[in-house]
Formats: C-alpha cells, sequence, structure tokens
C-alpha cells in the first residue's frame, strides 16, 4: 500500500513540475520568439538521489509518468462494490419503518447517505473506462460480508430491537467484506483512482464499524 502511495506521490510531482513549465513558457510568450539554446519547452526532472536535476522533454517527462491503466482487478473491484453498494442500500431503506432505534436509523441514513454517491462515482469511472466487463469466475453472493437472500428475508420480517440487533450484525460483516475488498484492490490494482475509492471505503466504513459496535 505504501508502494502505490509512493508513485501516486511521484506521479503528481512529475505533473506539478510539467504544469510549471508550462506556465513558465507561458508567461514567457508575449516577450517574442525564445532564443536559440533557450530552455523554454523542457522540464525540468528531479534526479536520483546524489544526482543533479535535468531538462527534459515534455513528451520525455510524460513516459516518465507511471502507467496507472485500469488492470483486471481494478474493473472486478469497482463492478462488485458497486453491486455491494447496493445491498447495503436495501438494508438500510428497510431501517426507517422497522428499526425502533434511532441511533440504529441514523446510522441506516449515514450508510445510506455515503454509499448512493460512492455507487455514482464507481458507476461514473466504468463508463469512462470503457464500460463493465466480464467477470469470469466471480459470483457476486460470494463476495465478502454479502448477505445471503435468507438473511435479508429475516431482516425484511424483523420489527423492533430484533431488527436492531438483526441490522447491526448483518451491516458490520458486510463493511468488513468491503474494507476486505478495499484492501485487496490496493494490492493488486493499478489505478489511482480506483486506490482513492478503495481508500475512501476503509476510512469510511472502518469508522461506521467502530460506530456500530459501540450501539
Amino acid at each position: 500500500m505504501l508502494i502505490r502511495r509512493q508513485r501516486a506521490v511521484v506521479a503528481v510531482a512529475l505533473s506539478a513540475v510539467a504544469v510549471l513549465a508550462l506556465t513558465a513558457c507561458e508567461s514567457g510568450s508575449d516577450k517574442g520568439a525564445p532564443e536559440a539554446g533557450s530552455s523554454a519547452g523542457t522540464v525540468v526532472a528531479p534526479g536520483k538521489p546524489g544526482e543533479p536535476a535535468r531538462r527534459i522533454s515534455p513528451e520525455e517527462a510524460a513516459k516518465l509518468l507511471p502507467d496507472q491503466s485500469p488492470n483486471s482487478a481494478d474493473f472486478t473491484y469497482v463492478q462488485m462494490m458497486v453491486v455491494h453498494h447496493r445491498q447495503a442500500l436495501t438494508m438500510t431503506a428497510l431501517a426507517p419503518q422497522r428499526a425502533a432505534s434511532a441511533q440504529v436509523k441514523g446510522v441506516a441514513e449515514r450508510i445510506a447517505a455515503a454509499q448512493q454517491p460512492e455507487i455514482g462515482a464507481m458507476e461514473g469511472w466504468l463508463k469512462n473506462n470503457g464500460g463493465p466487463r466480464e467477470q469470469a469466475g466471480h459470483d457476486h453472493h460470494s463476495m465478502p460480508g454479502m448477505a445471503s437472500e435468507a438473511q435479508l428475508k429475516e431482516l425484511r420480517n424483523a420489527k423492533g430491537k430484533a431488527f436492531d440487533e438483526l441490522f447491526l450484525k448483518l451491516m458490520i460483516t458486510h463493511h468488513e467484506g468491503a474494507v476486505t475488498m478495499a484492501a485487496e484492490v490496493l494490492s493488486e490494482g493499478n489505478n489511482v483512482l480506483v486506490e482513492e475509492m478503495a481508500n475512501d471505503v476503509i476510512a469510511q466504513q472502518s469508522a461506521e464499524i467502530g460506530r456500530m459496535r459501540g450501539l
């Protein structure tokens, strides 16, 4: 996970250097054409430890940026997490009418408010990257933390304190599964946007697990 973050930092640093170089070129463009041998249109790339920085072309700078093309792990994670989140919304939609505790209703409301936009973000990512892909060998029902049809039926039939207890039990397991999936894509995926979404899932759902266990 640390390596992924370091790679992202390098990419950001190189991008920032490129922007600064291009900005410098634009700011000097109204002063006439650059003199022969000038460094206009070049990028200052930081050298390795102990080595000086060097000037390279924007094209060369672009080649130094890490390849962040989505791989199969990225697509699998996003597509399966959309399904995972939708089940959470199915569960939270039951709380307003069936929960007895105001705290449980508040938990359900927070989860729905967080995960609905995340579904939109993930669906947008899929659209921007060519749409869903075939998921050979992956069964949505076997995803970590997913409630079974029997468990969902039991939750739908529960009310009051019984609903509260079952909802918290199922949702804690559901969140733990999402954290597991997010951790896996951080080690196997390649796309920085998917990495950011996975880190958000880990942070938000880990905090929510703590709150639910405290009820």
